[in-house]
């Protein structure tokens, strides 16, 4: 059975590399029309490498090559006018919107009592602020179009505390809070919400908390050593998979829920 998606579009926060891209090659193999927004461009804070705009035009370039369109947004999901300008311009090049992917986020260690105020600020600010304002713009088209999904990239930190990641974790059981409500409040409109939440991933953002451990990645998973199925972590192409099952018919009567994918670490 095809997943129906097929001509369906989909708005994606944190493209430019690791799970937002991942994500957004799997959907337009499917068929799926992507709209890339990305801030592309480094921070003070977390301190390693984002997403550039080069990435961006590459994926565009992978996108089309797949037989899809996608247009691409540079800007924070921190920024109002930013998202607002993106949407509408979706909206009226496509349409409609029928899938968000809220994938933008940071991570960086920090003790609770000694993390600066700014730090703290910044992760709830983006991690979760941020998918609420941009959901915020593209659910009223939902509404509008009486169908959607809305798939939040939480974490395993979205359903248990961790060491030196408090504001992290703040943010992601956030994003779980949210996306039940999103799940209620939705549901009349036929608009489904999901949380999804991976163990550590195979990405740049990986190699860049590791760095500034002054660590390997693989040094980093064996210090937690957490995952029950013997791999240190899972590839950005497992959450690109969970996505597009999730977004499709076959998951239809899927809202509300928080999907985990933690080759076993929630378990242990």
């Amino acid at each position: 059975m095809a997943n129906d998606l097929t001509g369906k579009t989909a708005f994606i926060t944190g493209a430019a590399h690791g799970q937002g891209k991942a994500t957004a090659l799997a959907l337009a193999a499917e068929g799926v029309h992507i709209a890339a927004f990305d801030i592309a461009r480094a921070l003070t804070y977390p301190g390693y490498t984002l997403g550039n705009e080069d990435e961006l035009q590459q994926l565009q370039h992978s996108c089309e090559a797949l037989g899809v369109k996608c247009l691409t947004f540079t800007g924070d999901v921190r920024d109002d006018a930013a998202i607002t300008r993106a949407v509408n311009e979706v909206h009226s090049a496509w349409g409609r919107i029928d899938i968000l992917f809220n994938n933008a986020g940071i991570c960086a260690y920090g003790i609770t009592h000694e993390m600066p105020e700014e730090e703290w600020d910044a992760m709830i600010d983006i991690n979760l602020k941020g998918a609420w304002m941009v959901g915020r713009r593209i659910i009223p088209l939902m509404i509008a179009q009486q169908s959607g999904v809305i798939i939040n990239n939480s974490s395993i930190a979205g359903l248990r505390g961790m060491n030196r990641l408090s504001h992290y974790a703040a943010s992601k059981w956030g994003l779980t809070g949210l996306t039940k409500s999103w799940a209620i409040e939705l549901a009349p409109y036929n608009i489904r919400a999901i949380s999804i939440h991976p163990t550590g991933v195979n990405t740049p953002m990986n190699d860049g908390l590791a760095a500034l451990e002054g660590a390997t990645p693989q040094e980093i998973a064996e210090r937690s050593a957490g995952n029950l199925i013997d791999v240190p972590w899972v590839e950005t192409s497992d959450v690109a998979n969970a996505v597009v099952f999730l977004v499709s018919d076959k998951a239809r009567y899927v809202t509300g829920s928080s999907f985990v994918l933690d080759a076993g670490l929630l378990t242990r």
